[in-house]
């Protein structure tokens, strides 16, 4: 599948929840290119053909590290990446909507289009010790990450998205 069209895994992790459920859905990609908000640039976006957005909810919104990658990104890539497939999975103590929220909107002013229902992993996280502390994520949601994963990639490779 080396012609296989890019799925890009774009994360953002402060304690390690995202981080793993990026990592499970780029190894269902299998062909997936996994690259941390800080490190993405436009190119990289114009490059892929769908895209796959994981990252935490940070005080009711979009982590910080992900809203500044879209920040630095959206003006290269608006009127540029129109049609492509995208879907989420964010990573919550115990709500992930207004960053979902958050995210639709700004896929939505670049006409991404969503082919899978927002996936919102709860980690019960509700104390500052509890909130800061490294995640564990349990067996099935890294499951549904790496399905979630190989559906966009089998999509593309098909053709359906």
């Amino acid at each position: 599948m080396a012609d296989a069209p890019q799925l890009l895994v774009i994360w953002h992790s402060r304690t390690g929840g995202s981080a793993a459920l990026a990592r499970a859905a780029a190894e269902g990609a299998e062909t997936a290119e996994r690259i941390a908000a800080g490190d993405v640039t436009p190119e990289h976006l114009l490059a892929a053909a769908g895209y796959l957005f994981v990252g935490p909810e940070n005080l009711a919104a979009l982590s910080g590290a992900m809203k500044e990658m879209f920040d630095r990104c959206y003006y290269p890539c608006l009127g540029r990446l129109e049609g492509r497939p995208y879907a989420t999975i964010v990573c919550a103590g115990s709500d992930g909507e207004n960053a979902q929220r958050q995210l639709d909107r700004i896929a939505t002013g670049w006409r991404l289009r969503r082919v899978a229902d927002p996936v919102i992993v709860h980690t019960a996280a509700q104390t500052p010790e509890a909130i800061m502390a490294p995640k564990t994520i349990a067996a099935a949601r890294l499951a549904e990450a790496r399905d979630l994963g190989a559906t966009l990639a089998e999509g593309l490779a098909a053709g359906i998205f």
